[in-house]
């Protein structure tokens, strides 16, 4: 099996001590590359998919235009459409727009095929009828929240300039029924959101966001800055975001929920987009108000917060510093034993980046007395949890010092480290084997008490099983640590690692002495 190059040039520190260790530490982070399955059915993400206008009727309407949906002859439907006796043109269009506004499978398709686009993007140009153009410009916007397709063959009908045009409408609801339209077609991927960029979507929307707006209208219009900012392949303009960061700011101290979960979210997708636009969201001076929200009454705002800061801690050192700086770490013990697994696991996948950073920042983890509460979720979380405490762990191995990595020890890492020996995820098993290999390899003369401890908890007889695993980097691995460390010539000069001057005396009738483990 190929080896993975992330751990392998984890297993490679010690052999590299002081060689590119910045590089090292880097890859160390751990970047998202995909929205986790929790976070992809989460209803919140759902939401911020495109979405379809669904009409204010009651019940008996839409019952009523079911009933009649075959009926219809769309045909004439059609030639009513662009019929130049407005009154007839309105009820036709209207009619269309209902059809577009079942909840019940539209006829989407069957209208497109009809010939109906042309003659709806015309209304749209109708100035002098603005029922006509919210009624088209509704029946549009049903059109573009169906599928790719349906939403390309929206654009192909020349809709979008018209839409941005409308947004500079003296009738409001026209105003909106436009940013919702442009909403789902911004929605349908980094090609046609860039493309509506480059018309001139983002100044005329920003205008929108002050404080006589209607909450409704101000939720689309949030609504479709997510959008812009959602994809990252390729991530929107550089220009582009620094237009939208000042409004964020505004909006990150809205109270409406709705509007503050989907600000964050925009901030989340921003900062998982690389260093650069990291920093371009800490220039922002957002921060300091993002990180109380990890403490906020709503688990949405506080799944999208902690999404967004957990991006935040990816980039670099110094980036890092700057959410630690604004008292993070204090809002993690309650997320660390939250009753939602997914809100501990984004926690600790959190904490695993920033014990990837310099001692210092390791150290500020272990003053926050979140070491137990790692321990915790890697001994009794959901095995996704588990995983990402295995990576705090071994991170904390790698980045911390003598002493850091004893009071690891001294808070009873070792037995639940050494269970997920077992597991079946051969990443998992590495990290967690390398992270004993560099216990053990900065044990100095305590090299024998830690070994004992591994072996009465069973980590050995896990590690020898492990020599006959089918991944090669683990079988080496687990070859050297016993080679090494519990073979009967472990006492050879040139394999016992080097002694600390002062160790502690470690007493072998107990696991821990009762002042604490230390190198």
């Amino acid at each position: 099996m190929a080896s993975d190059p992330l751990n392998k040039n984890r297993m490679q520190v010690f052999k590299n001590k002081g060689k590119d260790q910045d590089k090292l530490f880097q890859e160390m982070r751990r970047r998202r590359n995909e929205v986790t399955v929790e976070l992809r059915k989460n209803k919140r993400e759902e939401t911020l998919q495109k979405r379809r206008n669904v009409p204010i009727t009651d019940s008996t309407d839409e019952e009523d235009v079911e009933k009649n949906l075959a009926k219809i002859d769309l045909g004439e439907l059609v030639a009513k459409a662009g019929s130049a006796e407005s009154a007839e043109q309105l009820i036709a269009v209207q009619s269309a727009r209902k059809l577009l506004s079942s909840d019940r499978n539209p006829p989407i398709d069957a209208l497109i095929d009809s010939g109906i686009l042309p003659i709806l993007v015309h209304c749209l140009e109708r100035h002098d009828h603005p029922s006509l153009q919210f009624e088209a410009a509704w029946a549009l916007t049903n059109i573009a929240s169906g599928t790719s397709a349906q939403t390309q063959a929206v654009v192909k009908a020349g809709a979008v300039p018209l839409f941005l045009h409308l947004l500079l409408s003296s009738q409001q609801n026209v105003c909106e029924q436009a940013v919702w339209a442009l909403g789902n077609i911004i929605g349908d991927g980094p090609a046609l959101r860039d493309y509506v960029i480059n018309l001139g979507v983002v100044p005329p929307l920003l205008t929108f966001i002050k404080p006589d707006i209607p909450i409704t209208f101000l939720r689309n219009v949030t609504w479709v800055i997510v959008n812009l900012c959602r994809n990252k392949d390729p991530p929107p303009p550089v220009g582009t975001i620094k237009d939208i960061l000042p409004a964020l700011n505004v909006l990150i101290l809205h109270t409406d929920i709705n509007i503050l979960v989907d600000t964050v979210w925009a901030l989340s997708y921003l900062t998982d987009g690389g260093n650069e636009q990291i920093q371009m969201v800490i220039d922002s001076g957002v921060v300091p108000r993002l990180i109380p929200l990890l403490s906020h009454k709503e688990v949405k705002v506080q799944t999208a917060a902690l999404r967004a800061v957990g991006n935040i801690v990816t980039g670099t050192d110094e980036q890092t510093q700057t959410v630690l700086n604004c008292d993070a770490l204090s809002h993690f013990p309650n997320l660390l034993t939250h009753p939602k697994e997914k809100i501990c696991k984004e926690a600790v996948w959190f904490l695993s980046n920033i014990t990837a950073g310099n001692q210092s920042q390791v150290q500020a983890v272990i003053d926050e007395q979140l070491l137990p509460l790692i321990i915790s979720n890697l001994s009794k979380g959901e095995f996704q949890t588990q995983k990402e405490a295995a990576w705090a762990i071994s991170n904390l191995t790698i980045s911390g010092n003598r002493e850091q990595v004893a009071r690891l020890i001294q808070e009873g890492v070792i037995a639940p480290f050494c269970d997920l020996l077992s597991c079946k995820d051969s990443q998992v098993v590495q990290v967690v084997l390398d992270g004993i290999h560099n216990m053990l390899k900065m044990a100095g003369s305590q090299v024998e008490q830690l070994a004992n401890m591994i072996e009465e908890c069973s980590g050995l007889d896990k590690i020898e099983a492990l020599q006959n695993h089918e991944n090669l980097d683990i079988y080496r691995l687990a070859y050297d640590i016993i080679e090494q460390y519990f073979s009967e010539e472990t006492d050879e000069p040139n394999l016992a690692p080097q002694t600390t001057e002062g160790a502690f005396q470690f007493d072998p009738t107990t696991t821990i002495p009762s002042d604490g483990f230390k190198f």
